[in-house]
This record gives structure tokens, sequence and C-alpha cells, in this order.
């Protein structure tokens, strides 16, 4: 039977309108904190494009619970139109051709777009001409395409690990329906293990950057920021305990008539220097006590709050939700060998149930979804700009609006990147249920009363994510199993980043305007290494 409007209608909308509001987040995004004064339109397009991609990919999540789900009717019955197997299998290669292509696209963006542009921009100068800043940079962008090329052909032919006949577990029966759910392509194999190995170092980039954001930023909101006003007081007292020391410093040569010392001269250069950002910090927060966004603080104030307030009960609720999975796969899972996936749900997840609840309603789940993946990203932006880009312990930019060079742009949108896609893994944490089967139900033998669905049950069809990410994780179950860890580090690091959030004073009203490393105009500038 022919599938009915309404799916590839309802579908292609929502991927629509996603894309529009994926490709205008992510301009707005990149013009908010690209510098005024050093920018270059192919460093821009670059990271709006990869982060487009890479938003898209997890965007297709919930359509792909969606078109599963309205294969069953709530008795647990397939529809009319979804009985045949051929008609099924027409939707989910669709979708399984559109993962890939958006991973293909996130993979080259990755390794060949975003180094071309960084290289591309590094080497521009009055004496190179176009052409040899294009040969330096596809010299330097090779390493990133052999970097590419190694793992793609260890995850071609990196040994998989294969389920064992010849044991009679129930578990293994169950979890086989699971694993070949899709067939075996070692090219399917090679980009997978490639995208999961980008997705390794997201899960590095969500412990560091969106714990400290989760506890960060709805304490920062609450607590608001200084009194522009105290805080100018303060910067005039600073400024005038510097003249003195300076004054003091010379006074003591000119009445003596000796000759400056080497460290008097070095603390009369460094008490120079502070002068000098004690007089921007100066100008900063005259120029914001006289601008009408400050005078109006006092009337958006409640709702910084009250946003701040909201904060709280949603990183709690995904808080006890990862425990509960987490607890739950470490009991009930098939174990390490197996990337701790979950055949069936023991614990209860709120957010997985309240998804399921919301998913009777199109498009209520979809707009929970996208607002708890909002929710990951704002505070993963929150983490990012709070600590900086370090690389081996040094810090190498600062990530400010409007004041962020390209390089430290395309760094920005690369660590998004192997965020977003590190989310994917743990959404499925967050809501296994929800993202494997969504609502489809099941009539078991001895019952007349549908209920929800397990990868027990073969008469239900599994998401195409779930379905990917299931066979890596078995075949290649370190990748399962340093994701499961990370959960619990992630976990860990709210709790720390809880307590320095609470241990730290209030934000300046300048912060990430003024910095000592600025330079007259307040540029960002990267850090010395």
């Amino acid at each position: 039977m022919e599938i009915p409007a309404v799916v590839p209608l309802a579908t292609w909308i929502s991927f629509c309108v996603v894309f529009v509001l994926a490709l205008v987040y992510s301009f707005f995004y990149i013009r908010h904190y690209q510098s005024k004064y050093h920018s270059e339109c192919s460093s821009s397009l670059a990271a709006i494009f990869s982060l487009t991609v890479t938003l898209m990919s997890i965007a297709l999540v919930p359509i792909d619970v969606f078109v599963v789900s309205f294969m069953k009717d709530e008795n647990g019955n397939y529809t009319q139109w979804a009985e045949s197997n051929s008609t099924r299998q027409h939707l989910e290669d669709t979708l399984l051709y559109s993962y890939y292509a958006l991973y293909a696209c996130i993979t080259v963006c990755f390794f060949m777009i975003i180094p071309f542009t960084l290289f591309y921009y590094e080497e521009g100068d009055e004496d190179t001409t176009t052409k040899q800043r294009i040969c330096t940079a596809l010299k330097y962008t090779s390493c990133f395409l052999f970097a590419a090329g190694v793992l793609l052909v260890i995850g071609a032919f990196v040994p998989l690990q294969s389920i064992p006949e010849d044991k009679n577990i129930s578990n293994w029966q169950e979890f086989q329906f699971l694993v070949n759910e899709l067939g075996d392509s070692k090219g399917e194999t090679a980009l997978y293990f490639l995208v999961g190995a980008i997705t390794l170092l997201g899960t590095l980039g969500i412990i560091v950057y969106t714990s400290y954001g989760m506890s960060a930023w709805p304490i920062d909101n609450i607590r608001g920021f200084r009194n522009a006003k105290e805080e100018l007081q303060e910067v005039q007292d600073e400024a005038r305990a510097n003249k003195e020391q300076r004054r003091h410093i010379r006074k003591k040569y000119r009445e003596n008539r000796k000759k400056m010392s080497s460290r008097d001269k070095d603390r009369l250069d460094n008490l120079q220097d502070e002068e000098d950002l004690i007089q921007r910090k100066e100008r900063h927060l005259v120029t914001i006590q006289k601008s009408l966004w400050y005078k109006c603080g006092v009337c958006w104030r409640p709702f910084q709050v009250v946003l701040g307030i909201a904060l709280i009960p949603m990183g709690i609720l995904v808080f006890i939700s990862l425990i509960l999975t987490s607890v739950d796969r470490f009991k009930h899972s098939l174990g390490a060998k197996t990337g701790y996936v979950l055949p069936e749900r023991h614990y209860p997840n709120p957010i997985d149930m309240f998804l399921l609840l919301c998913q009777q309603v199109f498009p209520l789940d979809y707009i929970f979804f996208v607002g708890l993946v909002v929710y990951f990203l704002f505070a993963s932006m929150a983490g990012i700009r709070r600590i900086g880009i370090w690389f081996c312990c040094v810090k190498m930019y600062k990530i400010r609006p409007h004041k962020t060079k390209p390089q430290g742009l395309l760094f920005l949108c690369l660590i998004m990147m192997c965020v977003i896609l590190a989310l994917n893994v743990m959404l499925y944490t967050l809501a296994p249920e929800y993202m494997t089967y969504g609502n489809q139900k099941y009539i078991p033998s001895n019952s007349t009363t549908p209920v929800q669905c397990t990868t027990a049950i073969k008469d239900c069809t599994m998401t195409v994510t779930t379905a990917l990410l299931t066979k890596f994780v078995f075949q290649l179950w370190f990748f399962g199993a340093c994701y499961y860890w990370a959960n619990w580090v992630f976990l860990a690091f709210i709790l720390i980043a809880l307590l320095v959030a609470l241990i730290k004073k209030r934000r300046s009203t300048i912060e990430g305007e003024v910095d000592a490393s600025d330079t007259d105009d307040s540029d960002v500038e990267p850090l010395n290494l």
C-alpha cells in the first residue's frame, strides 16, 4: 500500500523548518562571536556550514522516531500501509542514507574544510599571493586527510566482534535481533568508525565544557553582574593606588640621583601596563553606565533570574535521568563487551517517560527534544566562553562576543561539532526507549493489553539512529565502554563544576570586554604560547 501523504509531509516540513532554524542559528552564532576587526569571509562561511550540517545530524533523530512510531497504531498493530516489509525498508533506507550523507559531510568539514580554512587564513600576508596561500594550506591539510585515511582503514579492517551462535543464553538471542537490524558493510563500518573517533573527542568536550556550563549558567543568571557604579569606584581606587606607587618609585631615584635598578624599572613598566588596563576598564565602565541597555537592566533583570531558576530543575532532571539509566545499564545491560547496551528499561527515567507521553500529540515531543538539545548547546557555549580554548594546559583563545579571531572561531566550531555528535550518544542514555522505538507498542502472547516495545520483541521497528549506534558499540565495544564510563565522569564533573561556580564571585559588568592581553582597540589576541 502507498505511504500516506502525512508521513512525507510531516517529515519534510519538520526537516525543512529545522534546517532553516539551524542555518539561522549558525549564522547569528558565528556573527555574534566573530571579531569586528579580524574576520574573513571564508572562515565565517566554513564555520556556518559546518555547524549547520552537524546540527542537522541531531535534528534528524526525532524525525526518525516519528517515522517508526507512525508505523503502528495504539493497539500495537502495524498500520495498513506499513504491513509490507518493503515499505518499511524503503523508509528506513531513506533515513539511513540521510544519516550517511550528513556524517560524510561532517567528516569532510572536520578533516578538510575547517583545517584548510584555518591554514589559509594563517598564511594571509601582504607578500603572499592567493596561489601560495592555497598551496600551503593544502600541504598542512593533507596531514588531516592522512589521519582520516588511517582511521577509515582501521575501521574497514579492524576485527569486528560477532555474536556467538552456540550460546544458549536468551539475552544473546534477543540482542542478535538488535545487532542484525542493519547489514554488514565495510564501507559503512569505516565511516562510522571515523565518526565514532570524533564523537569520542566530543565526550571530552561534554565532560569539560558542558558540565561546567550546566552548573555555572543558571548560577550566573541568578547572581547577575556586579554594579557598574561600584565597580567603577573600585577601578578608580586602583588607578590612584597605581599612580601613588609609580610616584613613590620615581621620587626615590629623583632625590638620591641614583640610576634606577633593573628591578624597579621592571616594576615601573608593570605598573604602567596596569595603568593602561585600568584606563581601558574605566572607559568601558563609563560607556556602559551611559548605555540604554544598562539603564533598562532593572526591567529585564527579573527575567534573567527566572531563567536561572528554570534552568536548575532542568539540570536536575538531566542529572537524575543520566544516573538512573547509567545504573540500569550497569546492572541490567549485556556487559562491557556489548558496549553496555540495555535491551529493556528497568528503572523509571523522567525524560524518557515524558518524551513518550509527548509523542502522543505531534509535535510536542519534537519541541521538547529540540529544547533539550538547545539546553545542552547553550550550556556547552556557556562553558566554552567561561573556560576558553585550551591545548596541552595552555590557553590559546578566549571566546568573546564580537572579539573572537577567525582561528578561535574555527576551533570553537570544531569543539561544537564534536560536542553535538557526542550529544547523540548521550541522548540515547537520557531517553533509551524514545530513541529506540518511540511510542511503538506490541501485544504480549499472554495478554491483550498493548505494552511498550523492547529489544526482545522482533515485531517492532527500531529507529535507524539506535540501530547504527547499537551495532557500532557492540562490534567495536571499546567505544561503547568509553561512552558509558564517560557518563559517570560527566556526572562527577557536574558536581565539581557546581562547587566551583558557587565559590566564584559575581561576574564583572565588563567581563569579556577588557583583558590584559587586549590591544588598545580591545580586540582579542591569542595568548603567547
